[in-house]
């Protein structure tokens, strides 16, 4: 049983959407506790929100109060209403929400039948109720109830068909733009990044690259982003396209907010607990680079590395498709930044050919050195480039704060109707220069890039 906990402000809109849903026979209550039904043992919205009032009026400093929960059986198990309702209880009692408000609305609309939990997350007294480690606390419950109920262990990938499929971008396909939005939506809506750097290697996979720009029009700075086509090698291929033009959701001021609130959802479920034990077991047994990254993604990992020319990997960025967070090498700890790996792999390669020597009977020859750190960086400070690695087709899955039932084609449209100029934002602080020392070597490499490419066009005019 996978459980979704999405939170949000809006009491109105949890019950609506699910309300709607009734109306068209689709979905039913199921069971509440502590709300209010008319003589005739029947609800309403007006009841519904009586019945919540007291809490929400109590609450003073919680942002986001209202709960919207949802419990998602293997597609394989068929549970009886009864089961459904002890479920649910059971869940909310565990969870530390036993004592509050809530409905439960079976759906049907989808051949797996699942059930959502509208409730708040704050006391009588107004006092928010201590939500610290939820995702983990949730997880384990839920393992729980599979036993008791023996039901089917089940996963996130058990219900894809409520989530998009993502392409990588095919320039030669045409409809470019198209192809992007709606990745770049999806992408930006499901996953969690606290810079742009790591927002860039989740977009590389799917043949995506995105540009930070700044300027100054009218005397007033502005940053903004702009989004552009990559293939199959990472090279840039057609016109970018500004971020104003696709959606206000996927703009500057939206990846700054998203930057922030990811990072307190990562340290609140601490996310990184998970893939340290993995990253360790592929560090200890592999030191082969492909090795390794096929050993990461037998667990749900993709790892983006960047390289300058000399093949020196300078940056390590790390995508959990479990958890879809993006967590730069060192951010997560020093034994898992860029440089660890590229030595690693290093040492790897200069085995190789140590063993190729001894095979070719050139025991006695002497294998070409390894670079230090020091004459590393000083060939860095010639010419560097950078590499893009190859796409993986992976599932995004919608953010918990939506419905959760959203079609897939619906992310390829501007559903917010807003086009809005990034030059808006002349305040905002430049995402490329913060959140640790991967990023300042990154921004060292694309400086060098734009200098080599200005010498090159000088070149030309001359």
């Amino acid at each position: 049983m996978v459980a979704k906990i999405g939170k949000g402000s809006s009491l109105f809109g949890a019950l609506i959407y699910n309300n709607r849903k009734v109306e068209n026979d689709v979905t039913r209550i199921l069971h509440s506790n502590k709300v209010m039904q008319d003589r005739n043992g029947e609800y309403n919205m007006h009841l519904c929100n009586q019945s919540f009032a007291p809490f929400l009026a109590a609450n003073k400093r919680t942002e986001e109060p209202i709960l919207h929960i949802s419990l998602n059986p293997h597609p394989d198990d068929v549970l009886a209403d009864e089961q459904f309702i002890a479920i649910a209880d059971e869940y909310m009692q565990k969870m530390g929400f036993g004592q509050q408000p809530y409905i439960v609305f079976k759906h049907e609309d989808i051949e797996r039948k699942h059930i959502h939990i509208v409730s708040v997350n704050v006391d009588e007294n107004g006092r928010k109720i201590d939500d610290f480690n939820n995702f983990h606390r949730s997880k384990k419950i839920t393992k729980e109830l599979e036993e008791k109920y023996k039901l089917h262990p089940a996963d996130k990938l058990d219900y894809s068909e409520d989530t998009p499929r993502l392409k990588k971008v095919d320039y030669e396909a045409g409809d470019v733009k198209k192809q992007m939005t709606g990745n770049i939506k999806a992408l930006m809506q499901s996953y969690r990044f606290t810079s742009l750097p790591e927002y860039r290697a989740l977009l590389s996979i799917y043949n995506i690259g995105v540009e930070e720009v700044s300027g100054e029009v009218r005397g007033k700075q502005y940053q903004g982003l702009v989004y552009l086509a990559l293939d199959n090698e990472g090279n840039k291929v057609g016109n970018p396209i500004k971020s104003s033009s696709i959606a206000k959701s996927v703009g500057y001021a939206a990846l700054l907010k998203k930057a922030a609130s990811s990072e307190k959802l990562i340290k609140e479920n601490r996310l990184t607990e998970r893939i340290k034990p993995i990253l360790d077991t592929a560090i200890n047994n592999y030191r082969n680079r492909q090795s390794f990254e096929a050993e990461l993604l037998r667990n749900g990992i993709r790892v983006v590395f960047r390289e300058n020319e000399d093949r020196r990997i300078y940056s390590a960025t790390f995508i959990d498709h479990e958890d879809r967070a993006v967590f730069n090498g060192s951010k997560i700890g020093k034994a898992y930044s860029a440089n660890v790996f590229h030595n690693l792999f290093q040492t790897s390669i200069e085995d190789e050919r140590m063993q190729d020597n001894r095979e070719a009977g050139n025991v006695g020859n002497e294998v070409e050195p390894v670079l230090s750190n020091q004459e590393t960086r000083n060939a860095e400070n010639d010419n560097i480039s950078m590499r893009q690695p190859l796409e993986l087709d992976v599932t995004a899955r919608p953010k918990e704060r939506e419905d959760m039932d959203t079609p897939a084609a619906d992310f390829s449209k501007d559903t917010d109707g807003l086009k809005i100029d990034d030059t808006d934002f002349g305040s905002l602080p430049s995402l490329l220069e913060q959140h640790g020392a991967d990023y300042e070597a990154e921004a060292f490499a694309r400086r060098k890039e734009a200098e080599a490419k200005r010498r090159k066009r000088k070149g030309r005019r001359m």
